[in-house]
């Protein structure tokens, strides 16, 4: 094979960056370095690195004397605040492994998915606080810690200058740091291990690609913290940076505009296609002040071309498509400063290579061009699943981590993201891929937002079908849809059916929820 699909990050760390042993160590230096520098700013409470450190000591200190010992899970169910933030960096500079969990699960839900956590402590606040005591009992986890009104507030740490970070409590590299669950689209969500070795090349990986100023960026998230770009993005890079993170904490378009717009945002860690969406619908969008705006990020679902070219004409940068996964972030992201491809997540990473393989065996390694599963291997990957030995061998064979990812590679190196291997649809024998359907559907100039799924046939086995949300007053018939289709598609990709909905389901993440759809065939 004359050009194989393999690609090698031929970009190196930059040197000139400050490397940890751990997340611990890396707060240590930020509290040092910018004592007095704002880090969190969450609605109307701030709190400066100095103060940040200390209620990190505090919670870390009291986590160690309910028994917490190295290497013990500590759950966090709470939503995005300023004491998540705390907790999540006290567990980790305790020595323990922080586990993360989403809030808003079910009682039945978090049943499912706890039950090879073995926590030793649970942290929570008063919103959760119900649900803390469920999971405490279910489990029998000894401690139980709440944080902020009705608990403890950070206010017993901050005002206390004897607290201070002990560097003798901080893990080392190669310590478990992270517990995060994967989705779970599939079934029950499954528990990934991150060693702080592989969480710092994350770090370091995003610091490079995308690279500011120490002290002084400004950062903004609406991404919840249980998930891996709500942690190892939007808000580890920041304590990195030793900058202001900024968290909104539930998605709402108009805040978030207000809100980039009041702090002079530098980063806006955003997340898929419909938070872009949303943020230009805003009515507040027009007069806002982005005039600091600079990277603006956006993974988890493709972009629409049209949303790259209204984002660019409107605020005057670029949308950064990137790719990551629970199981390690980032893998590959475009760059701010040089060649971007549109519809490309970009190249590699530093330390990171990737290839296309064939989706029966995964050993074949594809040409240039073709579609296969992208593998890839480098130092931010997970050490595996937590008591899945089975999905772990499954997930990662000879170094590489089969990512059930489809997609190709061109000839300069960049990567193109066509579907998920599940989501992948048979019709007729023809593998189709929704997100490309999807990609022709979003050009139609009435429709604002569409996804596509399958449906069982007895003549072709599948066949897909379109949900479509118009435009604001715009009006498509059935047969005007379908003959656009056919306009613009061979026929075993086009839509058999098509439903006009007033919105899409999401995920917590913003994420389109295709499960959801097929649930409504």
């Amino acid at each position: 094979m004359t050009n194989p699909s393999h690609v090698q990050s031929t970009r190196p760390i930059d040197p000139n960056l400050p490397r940890y042993e751990s997340l611990a160590h890396m707060l240590a230096a930020a509290v040092e370095a910018h004592p007095q520098v704002t880090a969190v700013i969450c609605e109307d409470r701030r709190i400066t690195y100095a103060e940040f450190g200390r209620a990190v000591a505090g919670l870390a200190r009291q986590l160690a004397a309910a028994g917490v010992k190295r290497g013990e899970r500590v759950i966090l169910l709470m939503p995005n605040s300023i004491e998540m933030d705390v907790a999540l960096m006290a567990v980790m500079t305790a020595g323990a492994q922080v586990a993360p969990i989403n809030p808003f699960l079910t009682p039945h839900e978090l049943q499912k998915q706890l039950v090879d956590v073995e926590a030793r402590a649970i942290v929570g606040d008063a919103s959760t606080a119900e649900k803390v005591a469920f999971v405490a009992g279910e489990f029998r986890i000894p401690t139980r810690i709440t944080l902020g009104p009705g608990g403890t507030t950070l206010d017993a740490w901050t005002r206390d200058a004897s607290l201070t970070l002990e560097p003798a409590t901080f893990p080392r590299a190669d310590d478990l740091g992270l517990l995060i669950f994967t989705g779970g689209s599939t079934g029950v969500p499954k528990g990934v291990n991150h060693d702080h070795r592989g969480l710092m090349w994350g770090i370091l990986q995003h610091v490079t690609t995308w690279p500011g100023t120490f002290g002084r960026e400004r950062f903004l998230n609406v991404a919840p913290m249980f998930h891996i770009w709500g942690l190892g993005y939007a808000a580890w890079v920041p304590i990195y940076m030793q900058s202001t993170l900024v968290l909104i904490p539930r998605y709402d378009a108009d805040k978030v505009v207000q809100g980039l717009s009041d702090h002079r945002i530098t980063y806006f860690a955003g997340g898929p296609a419909p938070i872009y969406m949303g943020l230009l619908a805003s009515p507040l969008f027009a007069t806002a002040d982005l005039s600091q705006l600079k990277y603006c990020p956006s993974g988890g679902a493709p972009c629409p071309a049209e949303l790259h070219r209204e984002w660019r004409e409107r605020v005057g940068q670029p949308l950064l498509e990137g790719w990551g996964m629970t199981e390690g972030a980032p893998f590959c992201l475009n760059v701010y400063d040089g060649t971007r491809k549109p519809m490309s997540v970009g190249r590699p990473v530093p330390g990171t290579e990737l290839e296309i393989v064939d989706i029966d065996t995964g050993e074949k390694v594809m040409p240039q061009g073709e579609r296969g599963e992208v593998r890839v291997r480098g130092p931010q990957l997970m050490l595996g699943y937590r008591k899945k030995p089975e999905e772990t061998a499954m997930a990662l064979r000879d170094g590489w981590m089969y990512t059930g990812d489809i997609g190709y590679v061109d000839e300069d190196g960049y990567l193109y993201l066509v579907d998920r291997k599940k989501d992948m649809v048979i019709v007729g024998g023809y593998n189709v891929y929704p997100r490309e359907v999807d990609e022709v559907l979003f050009k139609h100039p009435k429709i604002r937002e569409a996804a596509t799924v399958g449906k069982p046939d007895p003549r072709l086995g599948e066949v897909l079908v379109a949900f479509v949300v118009l435009d604001a007053g715009a009006t498509l018939t059935q047969d005007e849809f379908f003959e656009y289709c056919k306009e613009e598609m061979v026929k075993y990709k086009r839509p058999v059916e098509v439903h006009f909905v007033d919105a899409l389901p999401k995920t917590r993440t913003n994420k389109i929820n295709r499960i959801a759809l097929r649930d409504l065939l």
